[in-house]
């Protein structure tokens, strides 16, 4: 996928037209049965961002940013992140990437590759991953035309155009096509219950992202980590036997500790694991170890922004 075609195919005729005469809106899907079981939710979780443009620089990778973010938010144990070129010679890590993915893993996202040109092969190395055939999904593509017929560009456009056009509607036969909002007619194509197919271009992956979130079976709220974090001063060298003391004496609980150095400030101490009255019993002895302070995830975020600026 080529982020360059991909915004000019896909966003372009993604969502309505902003004209206010014309407003095309479709039904989104019902909730399905639950793909892992009943009674089963999520529990890890990994993502295969394709791309030379994120490879070579050119672009920067937001969308695993953000879903490492939506993962933790939500409960999820991200484990695994993996960047692969999208030239067609990397099919077969594409092939292999998504199948050991989706025997590891509870819950799968890829990024990118499902463009209009020669090299946005995602669906086709899906559908050759999990032995299917690629066939023109029609609602698809009747909501593809619907949400275009309005744009100027459409009537102008050549049979080659048209045709590789349509190719974003060329899914695995037997995938299960999810669609999350009313005003989008791209859809969320998940196999084999877990792997869930996004776009590459940001505002589109995090729309979706979030739009999936009701057809996802997510941990419940008391199955979530909880995060608190300490602010200190101290050197992080001062504080690195305490820290190395705890871990040790947490591992067990599955409570995990970090530490962050803000350059010439101090360190944040991060703490995370369940339930949260454990996780807050522990930062307060970390507060009063390290000399430290509670703070918020809001200042960790506005220390880190002030961070980037300098």
């Amino acid at each position: 996928m080529s982020t360059t075609s991909e915004n000019q195919a896909v966003a372009a005729s993604v969502s309505a037209p902003t004209s206010f005469d014309v407003k095309t809106t479709f039904p989104v899907s019902e909730i399905p049965p639950n793909p892992l079981g009943e009674g089963k939710y999520i529990k890890t979780a990994a993502a295969l961002i394709i791309g030379d443009e994120i490879l070579n620089g050119k672009t920067m990778d937001k969308n695993s940013h953000f879903f490492a973010k939506y993962c933790f938010e939500h409960g999820i144990d991200l484990r695994r992140i993996e960047v692969i070129p999208d030239e067609e010679d990397d099919m077969r890590r594409r092939v292999e990437a998504s199948r050991r993915m989706v025997q590891q893993y509870d819950f799968v996202i890829t990024s990118g590759g499902i463009g209009p040109t020669h090299d946005d092969i995602t669906y086709e190395s899906l559908a050759k991953a999990f032995n299917q055939r690629l066939v023109h999904h029609q609602e698809t593509l009747r909501r593809m035309m619907e949400m275009s017929k309005h744009r100027s560009w459409v009537a102008s456009q050549s049979e080659e155009q048209k045709a590789a056009r349509e190719r974003m509607a060329l899914l695995p036969e037997h995938a299960e096509v999810i669609y999350t909002a009313e005003d989008m007619w791209v859809p969320v194509v998940r196999l084999a219950g877990k792997l869930c197919v996004f776009p590459g271009i940001p505002t589109l992956f995090q729309k979706m992202v979030t739009g999936l979130t009701p057809y996802l079976p997510l941990p419940p709220t008391e199955e979530r980590p909880f995060r608190q974090q300490v602010f200190t001063s101290l050197p992080e060298s001062s504080i690195a036997p305490y820290l190395t003391s705890l871990h040790k004496r947490v591992r067990d609980e599955g409570v995990r500790i970090g530490s962050y150095p803000l350059l010439f400030k101090g360190v944040f101490v991060s703490l995370i694991g369940r339930p949260e009255a454990r996780v807050r019993e522990l930062a307060a002895e970390v507060e009063k170890e390290v000399q430290g302070r509670l703070v918020s995830e809001e200042e960790v975020k506005e220390a880190k922004q002030l961070k980037d600026k300098l």
